[in-house]
């Protein structure tokens, strides 16, 4: 966790601190950024749906106000997360991240999952509390395993339809309940392009808010097995050459790590960090 940012669960009766917004666009800014003063800021004309204390930044305290539409506020903009996290500071798209995932639990627990009623926040714990049937909920996290396939100087990788054209990445997926992460990692390889591996590592994790993923990143070596794309989710999946390689995922996802740690380790340059 940044020094500049730690998640904690805040009483949102309490006063003062920093606050940001969010709404279906997504996130208020202004010239200054995304952090605002957080009275200032409950005093615009804001739906707010539900507040929550989300952490510190910079040893300020900083809540999330989770909106049912959008605004209009002057002098400010609506910024989506994602372009958070291809630019700027880290650490804010971090603070984001979180309160990106806090907010869409709290928006899709509402209501109880078992009987239906009302549920309230917990102002000391991060859940929401049914008094009718007691029901507990806690923010979600869905474990997804994330891999590069190499063979040699060689790496496998594909696309789907849904990304942003050109652009080749790793293969992925959710793990299945009863599943360990190696089993997942090697059920998703043979299902989205036949092939089998071999030689798995682990190699380092990143949350992923899109919205409450937790990737678990490996490196597995190539066993065996032609490439025979997933229908409908696999468009184009190829060996590329470390010194040929084709467009690739943002310089800050956990994907484009594992590329580019496997290509420093081949042509013996520095390794690169993971962000996080």
């Amino acid at each position: 966790m940044s020094a500049r940012w730690t998640s904690a669960v805040l009483d949102p009766d309490v006063a003062g601190g920093l606050a940001v917004a969010r709404g279906p666009d997504g996130f208020l800014l202004d010239d200054n950024g995304v952090l605002f003063p957080r009275e200032w800021l409950k005093r615009q004309d804001l739906d707010i749906l539900c507040e929550h204390g989300i952490g510190h930044f910079d040893g300020e305290p900083v809540f999330l106000l989770e909106l049912r539409s959008a605004a209009v506020v002057s002098g400010c903009g609506w910024r989506g997360l994602r372009q958070f996290m291809l630019e700027g500071d880290f650490d804010i798209y971090k603070l984001l991240g979180y309160a990106a995932q806090i907010g869409t639990w709290a928006r899709e627990h509402r209501f109880c999952g078992s009987c239906g009623q009302a549920m309230t926040q917990i102002h000391w714990e991060r859940a929401m509390h049914c008094a009718s049937c007691d029901l507990r909920s806690y923010p979600r996290i869905s474990p997804s395993m994330i891999v590069l396939v190499t063979r040699g100087d060689e790496i496998l990788l594909a696309r789907s339809p849904r990304f942003v054209t050109g652009v080749y990445s790793t293969l992925a997926g959710f793990a299945e309940p009863g599943e360990s992460a190696e089993d997942c990692l090697v059920r998703e390889v043979r299902e989205e392009v036949a092939v089998e591996v071999k030689n798995i590592q682990y190699v380092g994790s990143q949350c992923w808010p899109f919205p409450h993923s937790m990737m678990l990143g490996f490196h597995a070596e190539y066993a065996g097995g032609e490439i025979v794309m997933q229908p409908d989710e696999i468009e184009d999946a190829q060996w590329f050459n470390v010194h040929a390689l084709p467009p690739l995922p943002a310089g800050r996802s956990i994907a484009r790590h594992l590329i580019d740690l496997y290509v420093a380790r081949r042509l013996g340059l520095a390794e690169p960090v993971l962000p996080g």
